[in-house]
């Protein structure tokens, strides 16, 4: 069982990242176990001493891991950010970070510029190793691709089946910055929905591992979350089929939902 997994992960481990939100200890362990290298957190998801534990104890060496971590609202403009790698470096146990993004834009370009020019300096020294964003929309990005030094290789959104975000999917993609997927599966929300089951049951999967399969599809990297065995196979399965090109148009163009709610302008801002 433990080398198909090896094997299933050696294929899949750049298309695929295990969310830390709200995981404890144990998850996280169970997904190490399951071959996963590439974690996401944030110094706003207070987890970093969990996640350096879980490595830890499971023996695995640091430079076989990738960790993901974002600057938080209160944390952005050039000190502050500054400030926020050293303490997630201190929680991480760890003298470098894989990658660090701002989490939410400001409405303040003129700060995001300032992170922005913080993180660009942290990856000069070392300190990190790739810079990006995190909900950020082409309106927002646009304004540091312009005068940055060094460009985003990495931004996340929120995206699912019925709620693409396409044209902010496009920019990214046609500026060579890789999108990674928050949500992917719409926190089951979607799961009900006619489209969603029927292609399921076409399939013989479930209706997670459709939406995991979409991103696939559409060159988008998906974090996903999973605490026991049962999700982990789930997850491991979703990449062995293939979506035949008029489903995935029906996909592409399934009516809005399964929203989280959660959009950087507007003030409703739940993470």
């Amino acid at each position: 069982m433990q080398s198909e997994i090896n094997s299933i992960m050696q294929n899949i481990n750049c298309q695929i990242i295990y969310g830390t939100y709200k995981a404890d200890e144990n998850a996280i362990s169970l997904a190490l176990k399951f071959g996963f290298k590439n974690f996401d957190s944030a110094s706003h998801y207070g987890n970093a001493d969990i996640i350096y534990n879980a490595i830890k104890n499971n023996n695995i060496p640091r430079n076989e891991i990738n960790i993901t971590s974002k600057i938080w609202k209160d944390e952005a403009g050039y000190k502050k950010t500054q400030e926020a790698c050293k303490k997630i470096l201190e929680s991480l146990h760890t003298d470098y970070i894989d990658t660090l993004l701002i989490h939410w834009p400001d409405k303040n370009n003129n700060l995001n510029l300032e992170t922005w020019n913080a993180l660009e300096n942290l990856k000069i020294s070392g300190l990190v190793k790739n810079i990006g964003l995190s909900n950020f929309l082409p309106h927002h990005a646009d304004i540091i691709l312009k005068s940055c030094k060094i460009k985003p290789s990495i931004v996340q959104l929120e995206f699912h089946p019925g709620y693409m975000q396409f044209p902010a999917v496009k920019y990214f993609q046609d500026n060579n910055i890789q999108v990674q997927a928050w949500s992917p599966l719409a926190r089951g929300r979607i799961f009900n929905d006619e489209l969603i089951t029927g292609l399921a049951k076409k399939y013989n999967v479930t209706p997670a591992q459709i939406c995991l399969n979409f991103c696939k599809r559409e060159n988008i990297i998906p974090i996903v979350k999973a605490s026991d065995s049962e999700h982990f196979d789930e997850i491991l399965n979703a990449f062995k089929f293939e979506i035949e090109q008029n489903d995935l148009w029906k996909l592409e163009t399934m009516p809005q939902t399964g929203w989280s709610g959660e959009h950087p302008d507007r003030e409703r801002v739940k993470i």
